[in-house]
């Protein structure tokens, strides 16, 4: 008897428990939200194909305008970009340091020295601008003491030679 009843409790662990812990079924919709009907074959046809359109799509950008197909060139999008190429002619700092790095350790010094130089410089200017700032700002507040203390300074003494 005592196996009969051990034989179904495992029975119903592995039926029941053992499906939950290892397959969790999920929760339940909340009763506001309505579920949507299933979509016939045409529809999600049409929904692959303009995935697959946008997603092509993405890779022409990615690729760039000289190999896009015809579908996607559009006039107004290479025409901004050879305009921003004719004003750009000036590498970055990034570019400059990735050409240099390229070349190895002798021009990469020299690009490094330039960059550390373009930032002191700045730093250097930074820093002397806040100083004259600070300067003004400190003659500010003393002409204010000043002032204020003058009118009491002019009282005292008009009191002293009466």
């Amino acid at each position: 008897m005592k196996l009969k009843v051990v034989y179904r409790k495992v029975s119903d662990y592995i039926r029941h428990d053992l499906k939950e812990i290892v397959l969790p079924s999920s929760l339940p919709d909340p009763p506001h939200v309505v579920k949507r009907r299933k979509l016939t074959w045409h529809e999600r046809f049409l929904v692959l194909k303009e995935a697959s359109r946008l997603y092509a799509a993405s890779w022409v950008r990615d690729i760039g305008p000289e190999l896009r197909p015809n579908d996607y060139k559009k006039q107004g999008d290479a025409e901004p970009k050879k305009q921003a190429q004719e004003t750009d002619n000036e590498p970055s700092v990034m570019e400059d340091l990735a050409v240099a790095a390229k070349g190895g350790m002798e021009t990469l010094r020299p690009a490094l020295h330039r960059v550390y130089m373009t930032r002191a410089s700045q730093y250097k200017d930074a820093l002397s601008s806040f100083i004259k700032g600070y300067h003004e700002g400190v003659q500010q507040v003393l002409q204010s003491k000043e002032e204020s203390q003058l009118p009491k300074d002019e009282s005292d003494h008009s009191k002293k030679t009466t």
